[in-house]
């Protein structure tokens, strides 16, 4: 996890900028079912009623709601609408109140008007009986008149005094407990409610307060969409440039590696290392990002939301939560070994079908069709059982889930309800409070995923560090060593093996011994001897696909480990013994070795290793596209364009590793013969098998078993090297081994 961490951190600034817009988005998430509750509580309960005092009101009411106020309260509730009387008869509220202002006469007014409010509805229900029955009655706009109007007479009645009502009330309120009291103050608001019904505004009171809070939730609707696709984008554009750096760090590691290391990691590893491992991490960032950075503050957030109300169902929120980590707990350490097996397994599946698909001809070859769909199937349904665990076990998470889901909601109900019929909570607030808990619910969901998701990403990371970590075994010379090398401008290409030991890594015994040759300019060398005796082997030290273990290579007296790559390479023409070629163009193919070659110096490349007829015989000439891998052309064209690809290049050094081998014995001769003729300044070494390829070398080196057995002409060595003598008459007949014949070139086809 460190590891993925660390690719993020490189992108600092933007996932700073992800995290705040996601403090935006969980800010509007959050606030969205206040909103709701106070569409229901409010604007449809209520009527859009927010304030126990009316912004507009009648003087008949004012006055009824002044005399049950206090002296100094009732002149301060007569001077908040005494200037503002409107056309109509109707006196708003000042505009210019301060808040302390408007908050004094809110609490000053609230139980005149319930008084009001319960005075109107025992009007309305005139036959009954008891307070309780009057307090349900639902009255209209007339019964609030009648009250005021007794209200005006009562103050006009000898004897009226203000003190003596306001004991009345202060007596009566001592009476009523609390539980009952709280239910009387949500009626403060429907007396006001009562009174615009009677101004005739009560409907656009209500939808003037819909229209504005519905308002407020569409703009917060819209920010958060806009906020949840600009961290959409911005978590895109992260993790996409993560993938790509993952890609380029690995891909300039395995291109910098010595066969050595490719030898370590599987091509089909390294394939799934690129690909499948990265884009893993690449997905995992994204829902970094988007959700393991969202729901802490979206589920921490809804657990502060929770319990600042005065619910009492806060404790749901606890068990909930319990639950919650209990579900994941069990889950992940049930799912959590088998996802770091998968990537084993995906390994597995891709070497398998490598192998299969590489060797399709052969499979058929030899009837192993059958044998081949099994062994593919046993590594597909290894990987298919261990998916199938790890996705039932994620699957049972979402049963489980939606059950604490629907029994916290159905806990919340529940008790809800108890909690609306003792007057403790309304219908939005328990609207509100299971959207809350839900919200809480969905950030451990969230969290759940992504733990699913990290193991794997854990371990594509591990692989993807584990070669971006692994350092080539071959590199570049330090400045000072290398500078002899740099200096040096003609180079004649001198090529002088001292001494020269060489053991594969891990090997445990040497794959070459004490080996001394010079290869001079102008001369062709020759490497014959048995299969797996180390003729390739001992070309690779040249170029440093691997590195002597013992002695040197030098080129012109340099050793060729204190060259820098790319100037030794500069040096060399390489064909290897299996053609290769590269998708586009033969044009693109024969100009590989860089753009210095012209149109020209690649025909004469190709005319030299006859190429030419063949090229020309196609409609689009060097156009013409070459496939991946070049299958679209035959073994034998395939390997003369490898051929013309390293002779265009102009180098002081060829070196051929049995790149001969696919052509027939016409064509290998007119090759040879044209570049004997193209590299009499250059430096030629040439890997073979047929004696006829390496008769008219002027040095054969015979191998057998890592050793130089052999060293010199053909006559020389057909005089004094029993093995080569060995290898000459299995190869030629008695008419080519005659001294006489070989002067004349002739060769028996």
């Amino acid at each position: 996890m460190g590891k993925i961490f660390k690719q993020l951190a490189r992108h600092w600034a933007a996932c700073l900028a992800v995290v705040a817009l996601l403090f935006v988005q969980a800010y509007c998430d959050l606030s969205l079912p206040d909103y709701t509750s106070r569409i229901v509580d409010t604007g449809i309960q209520q009527g859009g009623i927010e304030s126990p005092l009316p912004e507009t009101v009648r003087q008949s009411t004012l006055d009824a709601l002044s005399l049950l106020m206090g002296e100094e309260d009732a002149d301060a509730l007569q001077n908040a609408y005494g200037y503002y009387l409107q056309d109509n008869g109707v006196l708003k509220l000042r505009s210019d109140l301060t808040d302390a202002e408007r908050t004094a006469l809110e609490e000053a007014v609230t139980t005149p008007d319930i008084v009001l409010y319960m005075a109107a509805a025992q009007n309305a229900n005139a036959t009954a009986g008891d307070e309780a029955e009057a307090m349900t009655a639902t009255p209209a706009a007339e019964d609030l008149d009648a009250v005021c109007a007794q209200f005006a007479a009562l103050a006009q009645m000898p004897g009226f005094s203000r003190e003596m009502i306001q004991q009345q009330l202060a007596s009566a309120m001592e009476q009523v407990d609390e539980t009952t009291l709280s239910s009387m103050a949500s009626q403060a608001t429907l007396l006001v409610s009562l009174e615009y019904e009677a101004q005739g505004v009560s409907h656009d009171v209500q939808m003037a307060y819909l229209f504005r809070v519905g308002g407020q939730m569409l703009a917060l609707t819209l920010l958060m969409v806009v906020v949840a696709v600009l961290v959409g984008l911005i978590a895109s554009r992260v993790s996409a440039s993560i993938g790509r750096e993952l890609r380029r760090e690995t891909f300039s590691s395995v291109i910098h590696f010595s066969n050595a290391e490719i030898e370590n990691f599987s091509t089909a590893s390294l394939i799934t290392r690129t690909t499948n491992d990265i884009q893993q991490v690449q997905f995992t960032c994204v829902i970094l990002l988007r959700m393991v950075a969202y729901a802490p503050i979206l589920g921490i957030g809804g657990v502060m939301h929770v319990t600042q109300g005065n619910t009492g169902l806060a404790w749901i929120i606890v068990l909930d939560v319990a639950a919650l980590l209990l579900l994941i707990t069990v889950l992940m350490s049930v799912a959590m070994p088998r996802f770091k097996i998968m990537q084993t397994l995906v390994d597995k599946l891709n070497l398998v079908s490598r192998e299969i698909l590489t060797g399709v001809m052969p499979v058929r070859a030899f009837s192993r069709e059958s044998f081949e769909e099994k062994r593919f199937d046993a590594a597909s349904r290894e990987l298919m059982g261990t998916q199938l665990f790890t996705n039932r076990a994620m699957v049972a998470m979402m049963p489980f889930m939606t059950l604490i889901m629907n029994g916290t909601s159905l806990l919340i109900v529940w008790f809800g309800g108890k909690a609306m019929d003792a007057g403790n909570m309304q219908v939005g607030e328990m609207i509100a409070f299971i959207t809350y808990t839900m919200q809480i619910v969905m950030s451990f969901l969230m969290l759940a995923m992504v733990a699913v998701m990290l193991p794997r990403a854990g371990v594509a990371a591990d692989r993807i560090d584990e070669v971006c970590r692994t350092k080539a075994s071959i590199h570049d010379p330090d400045a000072a060593t290398a500078k002899p090398a740099l200096e040096k401008k003609d180079w004649d290409g001198v090529v002088r093996f001292e001494d020269v030991s060489f053991r594969f890594p891990g090997a445990d015994s040497d794959a070459l011994e004490h080996i001394s040759f010079t290869a001079n300019p102008g001369e062709t060398t020759a490497i014959i001897g048995s299969t797996g005796c180390g003729k390739s082997s001992l070309l690779n030290l040249i170029p440093r696909f691997y590195d002597v273990t013992g002695g040197r290579v030098t080129i012109d007296g340099i050793d060729v480990r204190e060259m820098p790559q790319e100037q030794l390479h500069s040096l060399l023409g390489y064909v290897p013994q299996k053609g290769i070629l590269f998708s586009g163009t033969i044009e693109s193919n024969l100009k590989f070795g860089g753009a210095q070659i012209t149109d020209a110096g690649m025909k004469k490349a190709a005319s030299i290793a006859q190429a030419t007829e063949f090229i020309d015989a196609k409609p689009e000439g060097y156009a013409s596209p070459i496939a991946q891998g070049g299958s679209n052309v035959s073994g034998g064209q395939k390997q003369r364009l490898s051929i013309a690809r390293a002779i265009a290049k102009d180098p002081k050094i060829y070196l051929f590793d049995d790149s001969f081998s696919a052509l027939d014995y016409k064509t290998d001769v007119t090759l040879r013969r044209a570049l004997k003729e193209e590299t009499d300044n250059a430096t030629v070494i040439i890997v073979a098998q047929r004696i006829s390829t390496v008769l008219h070398a002027n040095q054969i080196l015979v191998l057998d078993d890592g050793r130089l057995v052999g060293k010199g002409t053909h006559a020389q060595l057909m005089a004094t090297c029993p093995e080569y003598q060995e290898i000459a008459r299995s190869q030629l007949s008695q008419k080519e081994l005659n001294l006489q014949d070989l002067n004349t070139g002739k060769e028996d086809e």
